[in-house]
């Protein structure tokens, strides 16, 4: 299954690709998971937008923060592969493409995720290392993890 990746800012987002990653994430986030929060909490626009498309069907996306504008870290977020696409390796390659674009757009710096504590093991695998206690996050338990110099 081909997939062409590529990001963008938010500037250069088109209307029909904002609207696939909002469909996505609430997809996910809102519904699967039924968690019922505000994902348009304006980080959005200072941030890059890495998607994962199978010809027009967006199966993975992440938003990408330059460091200084959520954390003190660059950080990765809004980690999601579209439930139809799942268990194929997406993910894997997903958080593999984030962490090279971290590096490539705002330098070898550590990378902070505010990780769902069930996919610990998951972000582990990638270097990852927590940072924190237990927190909720909209009724999830998470953990911060970090990725490079503590």
């Amino acid at each position: 299954m081909p997939i062409h990746w590529y990001f963008k800012t938010f500037n250069e987002l088109s209307p029909q690709k904002l609207y696939k990653i909002i469909q996505l994430r609430i997809e996910v986030f809102i519904i699967e998971q039924k968690c019922i929060f505000q994902d348009a909490d304006n980080k959005d626009e200072g941030c890059l937008h890495l998607m994962g498309f199978n010809n027009e069907n967006l199966v993975a996306y992440t938003r990408l923060a330059p460091p200084g504008y959520i954390y003190k870290e660059a950080s990765i977020g809004r980690v999601v592969t579209s439930p139809k696409f799942r268990n194929k390796g997406i993910g894997k390659e997903l958080m593999q493409r984030s962490i090279e674009t971290c590096r490539q757009q705002f330098g070898d710096g550590s990378i902070k995720i505010g990780a769902q504590y069930y996919l610990l093991k998951f972000y582990s695998s990638f270097g990852f290392k927590v940072t924190s206690d237990i927190y909720l996050e909209d009724g999830i338990e998470h953990v911060y993890m970090i990725l490079g110099n503590e």
